[in-house]
């Protein structure tokens, strides 16, 4: 009777079957009344060599080689007014390496398709020269599609269950990824947990 009465009693007891709702997340993606703020600089470095920002620095290869970026993932890639239009080509002649993911930030649209992808990108970024490298990941306003993909990252990588990666990313940069998205990485969360893939709570309890 102990085990899950104390799990009660620390108010852990949804970390169980790894439910985190879209509503706790934006919790912590807001302040207190529901308000949320738009990015203040044009990127962030949210993880150790992990940066989070817009198109504007993107389509500026110089910024990024002073930098010290070595890699970019666009996970807005398209040539339409909501997505930016860089390639391989693009940085030519600039030692980045380019990858390019054809995301709508749209609660309809299923990023969670390529959450892996991008996961397995950034590994490789950050991999790179001896584990020097650095990683840009970028949409349009650094706001909704590329935060979502770092989150996936940290959940997928690094055990972090949904709420410890979004504040993560939270106390860097302010972001607000549309609630499809949110929702997505309710659904990783849940998967992971199933799995035993995250450092939760329970796991916690377990080792004491």
């Amino acid at each position: 009777l102990n085990g899950p009465f104390m799990l009660q009693e620390t108010g852990q007891s949804s970390l169980n079957c790894g439910e985190v709702t879209v509503q706790q997340l934006n919790e912590l993606l807001s302040n207190g009344s529901g308000f949320y703020s738009l990015p203040t600089q044009h990127f962030n470095e949210v993880f150790p060599r992990i940066y989070i920002g817009n198109a504007f620095v993107a389509q500026n290869a110089m910024r990024l080689q002073k930098l010290g970026v070595t890699h970019v993932l666009n996970v807005a890639e398209g040539t339409s007014f909501m997505h930016v239009n860089t390639s391989v080509e693009f940085y030519t002649g600039t030692g980045i390496t380019y990858h390019g993911i054809q995301a709508n930030d749209t609660e309809q649209f299923d990023l969670s398709a390529f959450f892996e992808e991008g996961a397995d990108f950034i590994d490789k970024a950050l991999a790179h020269n001896n584990g020097k490298g650095k990683v840009y990941v970028h949409c349009r306003e650094g706001y909704s599609r590329s935060p979502t993909m770092v989150v996936a990252y940290l959940m997928l990588r690094h055990k972090m269950d949904a709420r410890l990666a979004v504040a993560t990313v939270r106390h860097k940069r302010e972001i607000g990824p549309n609630d499809g998205f949110l929702r997505q990485l309710c659904q990783l969360n849940e998967k992971l947990a199933k799995e035993g893939k995250l450092n939760g709570e329970v796991g916690k309890l377990k080792t004491k």
